[in-house]
């Protein structure tokens, strides 16, 4: 196939699903789309010996994507975007302090408490992986994705509170853990003893700063572009430009691209909403990035279920994997734990909120495309098969179950 016609087949394919299940199933649009895809995988290789043709051809299709470079360099600056738009940042602000706390220290003890855990299953089970390599695993599963769950917890009630806490860390966090892992990657990369902590902090500082700091000059460049106008079509454009070529450029400056995704839109969103963006723009813009943002999730998550096509897993692995489900969760639950109980001293919290924004991180996409980018010498057969058994079971088991959790734990 060309890849133009590969394009076409992968759209028609999440419109499928997405109507199916929107008619029939009515789960979460992310959710219902992936358990379609997989159940259609899992179709296609047990029936794969009666459709040996339809097989070949579908997974020859998921291998030719390269799933990485699509979600690295293509849908996530758009969804990171898409996402931070519509954050209001007085009520960011009012937060900040519990969001910047799990979506940094966080993400810090949830990097070294899987990598320390699954440094001692992998040894458990005979396989020889260093430790640093457990840390790249770790900082790759430690981002959220609160994309199906916000949707679900918006419809049983929740506080706006702890809504702008699970979409502000998540935002943040993917940015961090991607900085995170970059700083890792080096580290493995070029050895301990050629880097000082010097070197190591510079690097973490020169990503997530130059990050920031580019974020801000990107979001008002582009609100005072857009003030400067009243025509929607080229604010759209300018909105889809800086998106763009921003990430581009980040990528050539060596600075977090989704950082600055974050903060761009944060500065658009909020400062087109107070002044200088006429209605008639506003509805436009926001109308455009919520059909990017729903039209990018389908495909990511119809394509995360189709990679099960290419996965080897045996009994082994599988152990493991069932195991690493449980190491991530509890992770998840001392990096959300930890900080709250200490801002507890100076912030009122929800209540229950531990075991919301533990049962509701959520992992997605971004964790699948970084375990991907791995060398092979650094496990990755093994670390994206491991990914995707947490990716799944985070989807569909804490997916369709944080709704009914955060009702009962509401009534008590």
């Amino acid at each position: 196939m060309q890849q133009f016609e590969i394009f076409v087949f992968i759209i028609c394919l999440a419109a499928l699903f997405s109507y199916i299940n929107h008619r029939f199933i009515k789960w979460p649009p992310t959710v219902g789309i992936m358990v379609l895809s997989l159940v259609t995988s899992s179709l296609l290789l047990v029936t794969a010996h009666l459709l040996p043709k339809l097989s070949e051809d579908l997974i020859h299709i998921v291998t030719s994507i390269d799933f990485h470079n699509l979600l690295m360099n293509g849908m996530l600056s758009f969804l990171l975007f898409a996402g931070s738009m519509h954050i209001d940042a007085n009520s960011l602000q009012k937060q900040r302090l519990p969001i910047l706390s799990l979506a940094t220290f966080g993400v810090v003890i949830s990097t070294f408490l899987i990598g320390t855990l699954l440094y001692f299953l992998l040894a458990a089970f005979h396989l020889d992986v260093a430790y640093i390599y457990c840390l790249l695993f770790a900082a790759l599963i430690s981002p959220t994705d609160p994309i199906a769950v916000l949707a679900i917890l918006k419809k049983a009630g929740i506080k706006k509170s702890l809504e702008i806490k699970i979409a502000g860390e998540s935002l943040f966090n993917d940015g961090v853990a991607v900085v995170v892992f970059i700083t890792i990657l080096e580290v493995a990369q070029t050895g301990f003893d050629k880097l000082s902590a010097v070197d190591i902090a510079l690097l973490f500082m020169r990503e997530a700063g130059g990050g920031l700091l580019y974020g801000l000059l990107l979001g008002y460049m582009g609100y005072f572009a857009l003030k400067s106008i009243d025509k929607y079509e080229v604010e759209v454009l300018i909105t889809i430009a800086i998106v763009m070529g921003g990430y581009l450029l980040a990528d050539k400056l060596h600075i977090s691209g989704p950082l600055a995704m974050v903060v761009a839109g944060i500065v658009i969103g909020n400062k087109g909403r107070e002044s200088g963006i006429s209605d008639i723009t506003q509805q436009y813009l926001n109308k455009f990035w919520e059909l990017i943002d729903e039209i990018l999730n389908a495909l990511l998550f119809m394509l995360l279920g189709f990679e099960m096509l290419v996965l080897k897993i045996n009994s082994t692995i599988m152990i493991i994997g069932v195991i690493s489900v449980a190491i991530v969760l509890f992770a998840r639950w001392m990096s959300v734990a930890i900080p709250v109980i200490i801002l507890r001293r100076k912030i009122d919290f929800e209540k229950n909120a531990i075991a919301i924004l533990t049962w509701g991180g959520l992992r997605g996409g971004l964790s699948v495309a970084l375990a991907l980018s791995l060398p092979v010498e650094m496990h990755r057969d093994l670390f994206v098969t491991i990914t995707y058994m947490v990716v799944i079971f985070s989807i569909i088991v804490q997916g369709l179950t944080i709704g009914k959790l955060y009702k009962k734990l509401s009534t008590k």
